[in-house]
């Protein structure tokens, strides 16, 4: 079941206090000063764990005004105040879960190995290989182009990660391996799920081709040291 205290636990690891002590990468960064989640019935939040004391309780003391709504792209109560205590920098947007029924991916295949990623993706690495599967991709003369895989993943979820290779965008490509990565999750006994941010319009229309349905918005603030990926479709 998608929950904004899904969406935060898969985005980050959580201390007994509810601090934020990393993301759930394979490289593990760390994360936003305040994080907020927003769903229609309530709201969850966390502060990173190297706050001082007086920001996170005052940071605290604000969420708990929050109040949860349907329309995702209402600001935050107190969105001026986290600004001042937590950073300027400001990332929001949707986290959707996905339908039940998903389209049959044809001609995707999942790769364990880096050498057929990185002529398109030279970031890649073998080590990060097993923290990101499964890793779905369509290929052209036997590299991948577009790819989708775990760009974080806990016990109970995984959250998406797609890109695609700039010279095969605009084709259906991000829709179809993000489909496939998220059959391949469900049967890996873990919940998919897909956020982005309102800014990125390729994410936003795999999300829409895929008939993904909104369940949270999301809000980071922090000082820009520490920023989301930006996987495009």
């Amino acid at each position: 079941m998608t929950t904004p205290e899904l969406h935060l636990e898969t985005l980050f690891r959580i201390d007994p206090r509810g601090r934020i002590t990393g993301t759930r990468e394979p490289d593990s960064r760390r994360g936003p000063v305040f994080k907020l989640v927003r769903g229609p019935t309530h709201c969850v939040w966390a502060v990173r764990a190297d706050t001082p004391a007086r920001v996170a309780a005052a940071l605290h003391d604000l969420a708990t005004e929050e109040r949860p709504g349907d329309d995702p792209r209402l600001p935050p109560l107190h969105a001026d105040r986290y600004r001042a205590l937590a950073g300027e920098a400001v990332e929001s947007g949707p986290a959707f879960a996905f339908p039940d029924a998903l389209p049959e991916a044809r001609g995707v295949v999942f790769l364990d190995t880096v050498d057929r990623l990185v002529r398109h993706f030279p970031d890649w690495s073998q080590a990060e290989m097993p923290g990101r599967a499964p890793i779905a991709a369509v290929e052209r003369d036997g590299h991948a182009v577009s790819v989708c895989c775990c760009a974080r993943r806990s016990d109970e979820a995984a959250e998406a990660g797609l890109d695609t290779a700039a010279a095969f965008r605009r084709a259906g490509l991000g829709a179809r391996v993000t489909a496939a990565w998220a059959t391949a999750v469900r049967a890996s006994g873990r919940v998919p799920v897909y956020s982005t941010s309102w800014t990125n319009t390729a994410s936003l229309a795999v999300a829409a081709r895929l008939k993904l349905v909104v369940y949270a918005n999301a809000w980071s603030f922090s000082d820009g040291r520490e920023r989301m990926p930006a996987y495009s479709g």
